[in-house]
């Protein structure tokens, strides 16, 4: 029997794309060949790879000036290529810090040119979104993480950068949960084993013109100019996830796309949410207003570990499996991705009240 999968990432997939993806392990579309053994260069993982791009566009209604890049190395890798293409030594780049990934993004940028903090949620102990953002003068890019899972902190709708700054956004944890006007950005990027796919993968969805204007000097492999100019195949691409990809990607418009996604996961983060507000146990840290759609971080009242760890176990044994907080937060945290069903919340939220009626 499948657990419930609360994992931040990788996270659970939609059971009729694993479904599918079992059969193309061992015959690709009746290709007499699994889709782990096609080449990148034949026929049929093309015709999987532009397929991949096409749906790309459809579901985030990407315009014709974008391109859609397939990349490697994880969102972190994106931390220091982001500055590294578009960040000259004597620019300044501007950053909205409302975590741990932000932070990382931070630290990152520093490496190759001046970094502007505009925000910072670290005097809430990011655990609600900055009050007031205030940019430098002409930054380069203005780059800014949508949602942290660590911290469980989310943007409503992210910070206007200034007139003709580009904004560069880590979705990592949100993309198509909810509907994307691509053209605000200059660059969005997201690794794919949150809402997308497997681990292994980044989609990278960027302005053309600002790919072309990108610096030269760099290797090969870390311009993106190669990976637009090649279609994302200058090197053996990880052709299994960009299979899944493709896969979830048409179960997201067949479920409705990403406004249906929206009000799913509304209504999963504040059925959750709403009992954590009034239980007498647990308590949900992050400020309303701030407060994450994809990751419901919550601990015990009083900072019972204790609490917690007999909680943890117990859920576990109740078929609810990863809701361990991160490490460098503790605590408790509930993923609930776009294939997080509904029922799965339903059973955390029993769970937890015959928790809290037994801890009394």
């Amino acid at each position: 029997m499948r657990k419930w999968n609360f994992s931040s990432g990788p996270a659970v997939l939609p059971e009729p794309v694993l479904r599918k993806a079992q059969g193309a392990i061992l015959d690709f579309e009746g290709s007499g060949i699994g889709i782990l053994e096609h080449s990148h260069r034949g026929p049929e993982f093309s015709a999987l790879a532009d397929r991949c791009e096409k749906l790309v566009r459809e579901v985030g209604r990407v315009p014709d000036d974008y391109v859609v890049m397939f990349l490697q190395g994880g969102a972190s890798a994106q931390f220091h290529m982001v500055p590294m293409n578009l960040l000259a030594p004597d620019r300044t780049a501007d950053y909205c810090v409302t975590g741990s990934w932000g932070q990382k993004a931070v630290a990152e940028a520093k490496r190759f040119g001046t970094v502007h903090v505009a925000c910072s949620g670290e005097g809430s102990q990011f655990r609600a979104l900055p009050d007031t953002v205030r940019f430098s003068d002409n930054p380069a890019y203005v780059h800014v993480t949508s949602n942290e899972t660590i911290a469980g902190v989310q943007w409503p709708s992210l910070p206007e950068p200034p007139d003709g700054v580009p904004l560069v956004c880590d979705a990592s944890s949100d993309i198509f949960s909810r509907p994307l006007d691509v053209s605000r950005y200059g660059l969005i990027y997201a690794g794919a084993q949150k809402n997308l796919g497997p681990s292994g993968l980044v989609l990278a969805i960027a302005r053309r013109e600002l790919v072309e204007g990108a610096r030269r000097d760099l290797p090969t492999m870390l311009q993106y100019r190669t990976w637009a100019t090649d279609h994302s195949l200058y090197n053996t691409p990880p052709t299994f996830s960009i299979y899944v990809m493709t896969e979830v990607l048409a179960w997201l418009i067949a479920e409705g796309g990403p406004a249906a996604m929206a009000e799913r996961n509304a209504a999963k983060a504040a059925l959750l949410y709403d009992y954590l507000d009034q239980s007498t146990l647990f308590e949900a840290p992050v400020a309303r207003g701030s407060r994450s759609q994809m990751n419901v971080v919550f601990r015990a009242k009083g900072g019972r570990s204790e609490l917690e760890t007999r909680f943890l176990a117990e859920a576990e044994m109740r078929g609810l499996a990863n809701l361990k907080g991160h490490r460098t937060a503790g605590g408790m945290r509930a993923s609930l991705y776009n294939a997080m069903p509904l029922e799965g919340v339903r059973a955390l939220v029993a769970f937890c009240e015959d928790f809290e009626r037994a801890a009394r």
